[in-house]
């Protein structure tokens, strides 16, 4: 009897390792909670193929929009934790989420297993040529002779764009008219073509319009310049003294996947961001490629919540 149970004892030991040297086994879901076409979107396709290489099974990417992206990371939070169904998480659901709806149907600070960073891309505040903004000076002095009329886009309600719209809102005491779409690409659409007069966007997904003079780019949200946008000042350099709002973004699994899963997918992201031709495309739209441990992005996620936490005590944001 004692040595069945020593056996059974060191089978359960084993099984997790085992489990990590076969994994993956199937096909990997990647869950992107918003519309083709953005920021999200755009680095999960970036990722999806060179990561699917490396652990031999297909990647599919799954866009679930709705709810600033809450529909989507609600999904992965109550999925089987076995590292077939991931998240593509961003700031949005992560930390501007928790802190402006009062009823979330998961925590993100205890639903999910943060596997890795991927990227982190400044958002930039964006005007449609038709405006006939050439400078935030424009918007600004727009906003305060037609309060609330002038018209600024994101990716949806209680995304991080939406929660730097209110920021710069409150910072140039200025009321404008927040228009939510679900998700960059239609929001991006609608600015081209001129139904909606400015936008603050993730660089990553709108740097194209902006290259090929289809968008006017008049401010970055970081404290820093963008590389990709050496000519273009900080909103922190035009006076709005501290403003700082950028996207975090990795992958994350359900709580309780198992950790030798979690160091397997961990891995296989610290290769493909070590691979120059893929760092190369996230440079090439705006973003700061790389990888963390798994450690490292739940710190992140932490001290962004609490960041943007404190933030809207201090401003008193409402946003339901």
């Amino acid at each position: 009897m004692k040595k069945i149970l020593l056996m059974l004892a060191l089978a359960a030991m084993a099984a997790p390792a085992c489990a990590a040297e076969q994994f993956p086994t199937r096909p990997i879901r990647f869950i992107v909670p918003y519309a083709p076409g953005g920021n999200v979107d755009i680095s999960a396709r970036i990722i999806a193929a060179p990561l699917g290489e490396i652990l031999g099974q297909t990647i599919v990417v799954d866009n679930r929009p709705g709810a600033g992206g809450n529909l989507g990371a609600s999904l992965v939070a109550k999925a089987t934790p076995d590292g077939y169904t991931l998240l593509v998480g961003s700031s949005g659901p992560l930390s501007v989420n928790p802190v402006i709806f009062k009823n979330l149907p998961y925590d993100s600070l205890k639903d999910f297993a943060p596997i890795s960073t991927v990227q982190a891309v400044p958002l930039v505040v964006l005007a449609s040529p038709k405006a006939g903004f050439n400078s935030i000076a424009d918007v600004v002095a727009a906003a305060k002779a037609r309060p609330g009329k002038v018209t600024m886009a994101s990716a949806g309600a209680g995304t991080t764009n939406h929660f730097a719209i209110e920021l710069l809102a409150s910072m140039a005491n200025i009321k404008v008219l927040h228009v939510p779409y679900k998700g960059s690409g239609p929001a991006l659409s609608e600015l081209l073509g001129g139904q909606v007069e400015t936008m603050v966007d993730q660089l990553a997904a709108s740097i194209g319009y902006v290259k090929d003079g289809r968008l006017k780019v008049l401010a970055v949200t970081t404290t820093q310049r963008a590389s990709a946008l050496p000519n273009t000042p900080t909103l922190d350099e035009l006076g709005y003294k501290g403003y700082q709002a950028a996207t975090l973004l990795g992958l994350l699994a359900p709580a309780g996947t198992p950790k030798p899963v979690i160091a397997r997918l961990n891995a296989a992201v610290r290769k493909i961001m070590d691979n120059a031709a893929v760092s190369e495309r996230f440079r090439g739209l705006g973003a700061n490629p790389g990888a963390s441990s798994p450690e490292e992005f739940s710190a992140r996620i932490r001290d962004e919540l609490r960041q943007w936490q404190d933030l809207a005590k201090k401003l008193n944001l409402k946003f339901e």
